[in-house]
């Protein structure tokens, strides 16, 4: 069986972010089951600037979110991971998805929206509190669906005292919270499978 191509986005860039470490422990998870083929890919790295549609009038969507469009349609499925700013997703996750649905169709490649249509993904959040990032992770579940027709499976994972929940080596202290990470893993990847094969 061809391995699972799976795309993870860790909502934070910052150093020591805990939705990075997060997505790092994931990575390392589905890797593990033998059949995935883990890409955990950098927000940050694509330099996109605040969206700006004058900007893009004078200019055109950045080259940097079509290297987000590539990672997009190179996967079988995608997991988000947030954190929780006031509340909410991270500026970052929302400009570079806001950017991608500007991408029009060329010659060189198609609309943006394109690589998101029944796209499986996933949802896991961080934070320090006791919710764990809950409230960011419904928002983008709603965010997903509406605006950009991804298949956002039932399950999800909100790691709260994340900032505790990680030994030296990055491994998950807590048997529950493996648990929990992993069958949303299974989740995700049980629907990539099944579309795959449809």
């Amino acid at each position: 069986m061809d391995s699972l191509r799976l795309l993870i986005l860790p909502g934070s860039a910052r150093a020591g972010a805990l939705s990075g470490q997060l997505a790092a422990y994931a990575a390392r998870a589905a890797e593990h089951q033998g059949s995935i083929r883990a890409r955990v890919f950098d927000l940050r790295a694509l330099a996109l600037p605040v969206y700006d549609g004058d900007l893009e009038a004078a200019h055109g969507v950045p080259d940097g979110v079509l290297e987000l469009q590539a990672a997009l349609r190179d996967s079988d499925g995608v997991l988000l991971v947030t954190p929780e700013y006031n509340g909410f997703p991270t500026p970052l996750v929302i400009n570079a998805f806001d950017w991608l649905s500007r991408i029009p169709a060329s010659d060189q490649h198609p609309a943006g929206l394109t690589a998101t249509v029944n796209k499986p993904v996933a949802l896991l959040s961080t934070s320090p509190g006791p919710l764990g990032g809950l409230r960011a992770m419904n928002t983008l579940r709603q965010y997903l669906q509406m605006a950009f027709a991804m298949l956002v499976v039932p399950q999800q994972y909100a790691l709260g005292r994340a900032h505790e929940a990680f030994d030296a080596q990055g491994e998950l202290r807590d048997a529950r919270a493996v648990q929990s990470v992993q069958g949303v893993l299974d989740s995700l990847s049980a629907l990539a499978r099944s579309l795959r094969q449809g």
